[in-house]
Order: C-alpha cells, then structure tokens, then sequence
C-alpha cells in the first residue's frame, strides 16, 4: 500500500482532526492555554523525524497565527526541548527532550525491550511489527520496524495516536481488557469514533473484541484503511492487564487465514519473551505468568 491514502491519525483533545488539538478559536487562557501550545507544538515536531519541521508546516498543521507559532517555538528551542537547524532552518526535538526521554525510559522500558523481538518478527515474516502501548483510552504506537517485502502497508507510524480498538495493535489491548472498563473505553471513544472512523463504531468494535477473544488474536481485516490489514497480541503485565501489543501489518494478500496462522505463534513467543523481560526488569514475578482468566486473549490457539 503507498502513503497517498493514509487517514490522520486522531489526537487527544478538543479538535482530534488538528494537530496537537490546538484551538485558535480558544479564549485567552494565560499560562494553560500557553503551556498546552507549546506540548501540541513540541508533539507535532517529534512526529516530524528525522526530517523535522518547516515553521510554514507547524502553522499549517496547528491553526494558529504564525507569531503566535514562532513566539512558542522559540521558547522551546530557549529551554532546549527543540532545536532548530542552523542550514534548513526546520526545528527537531532537542537535547533536553532526549534527557527527559531517558528518564522516562524507566517507567516505559517496554520499548528499548521489545526492539529485539520486533526486529526478529520483521526479519522473519518480511512484513511490518509494530509496537503499541495504551494511553488512556487511546493506543499510542512507538516502534515500527520494517520489513523486506517489497509491497508494504504504511497507514501506521510511530507516535500515531488512535482510539482503543482501532487497528491490530489497539484491538488487542482493547480486548484484554475487562468488559466494564471496554464499555468504559467505547464510552469515551464513541464521539471520535463517529466524527472520524467511519469503518467503526461501538458495536463494530464489540464484536472485534469478542472475536479477538475467540480466536486468540486480534485482527484488523481492512476496517481501517481498505488492503491494510494487520494481526496482533497483547503484551500482558503480572497483574494480567496489557502494558503493549505486538502486531504485523501487510497488504490483504500476505494475510490469508493460513498465513495468519503460521504467523499468530510467532508473534506469541515474542510477547512471551517480553512478558517475561519486562517482569525481570521490574524486579517482580514473571510477567509471563498466567493471567486471570478472561484476559488471554492471546493465549489460546490462534
């Protein structure tokens, strides 16, 4: 599949169809509304590597008055969180981000442990892995390791943001869940569901949850983007609830139900070893212990 067809992916926030959620119909708010534009700003430059971000780009994507834009820009390149190339004059994520990166890499060590597992999916299967991790009621992606097949899905990027259940990855964690807390999640995500996913809805995405469980995996058969397909398991902590998912995404012809079930162990083994990674890590019991029951959905035969 080629990049000319790639819905946006939706952002937390007031107006999910702008970058960041940036109003510029907001009243003046002082220091709040200040401190949410530039985090909106700062989040649209990172989704901008490795190329970073023209200022002509950034007033584009938030609506905002290019003063405005500059003015926040320039705070955060004063604080080092941005940084702006001397030759291009494009703004990239900076070195006080990548300090505060660190930091929170021991909270959210599940990427730096899942990049070996993610590159042996790639490798082996010739097809995309992703990792994804939630976020609320959203699935935030944060790797994509690419594959060797030549034809490839690119509907999904790191730092895209979806509502739980959309795609593979955000299906998954979405079924292993709870069934009051799905409701809860459906609940929250059902206007950005409505007003930009067409494909889904609250009883859609029911039923992709029911059938997650029963097959052992979750899969998204083109409800997103037509020919991109993809498959996923979750990533489960001691406690049984997920932390992440691992999934493979391919174009419709690379995922037949045979494929598919030459595919599910493998990326079953992989959320074994990062189960039982992320438990070590913690210092706590394996993570890769039985969950409670009704909450492996990847578990069972796929």
């Amino acid at each position: 599949m080629g990049r000319a067809h790639r819905p946006p992916a939706v952002r937390p926030g007031p107006e999910p169809a702008r970058a960041g959620g940036l109003s510029s119909g907001e009243t003046a708010g002082g220091g709040t509304q200040s401190i949410e534009r530039a985090v909106a700003l700062l989040l649209t430059v990172g989704r901008s590597a490795p190329e970073g971000a023209r200022l002509s780009d950034l007033v584009r994507l938030c609506g905002l008055p290019k003063p405005t834009v500059r003015r926040v820009l320039l705070a955060l390149v004063r604080t080092g969180l941005l940084d702006q190339d001397e030759v291009t004059r494009r703004y990239h994520v900076g070195p006080e981000a990548y300090v505060l990166g660190t930091l929170a890499g021991t909270r959210f060590g599940i990427h730096a442990l899942a990049m070996d597992g993610l590159a042996r999916l790639a490798r082996t299967s010739g097809d995309c892995a992703f990792l994804s991790v939630p976020r609320g009621a959203f699935s935030v992606c944060l790797h994509r390791e690419e594959g060797t097949w030549p034809i490839r899905t690119h509907v999904l990027q790191a730092g895209d943001r979806h509502p739980l259940g959309i795609g593979a990855g955000g299906l998954a964690l979405l079924a292993a869940l709870p069934d009051a807390e799905v409701e809860r999640m459906l609940a929250a995500n059902a206007p950005a569901l409505a007003a930009y996913y067409p494909g889904y809805g609250v009883e859609v995405l029911r039923a992709q949850v029911a059938d997650a469980r029963a097959r052992g995996y979750a899969l998204n058969p083109g409800l997103y983007v037509a020919g991109s397909w993809g498959i996923a398991v979750p990533v489960l902590g001691p406690d049984g609830r997920p932390l992440g998912a691992l999934s493979l995404a391919a174009i419709e012809s690379r995922l037949s139900p045979e494929r598919q079930a030459e595919l599910v162990p493998l990326l079953k083994r992989e959320a074994q070893t990062l189960e039982a990674a992320l438990g070590h890590s913690a210092g706590g019991e394996s993570a890769s212990a039985a969950p409670p029951p009704g909450r492996a959905i990847a578990k069972g035969a796929p």
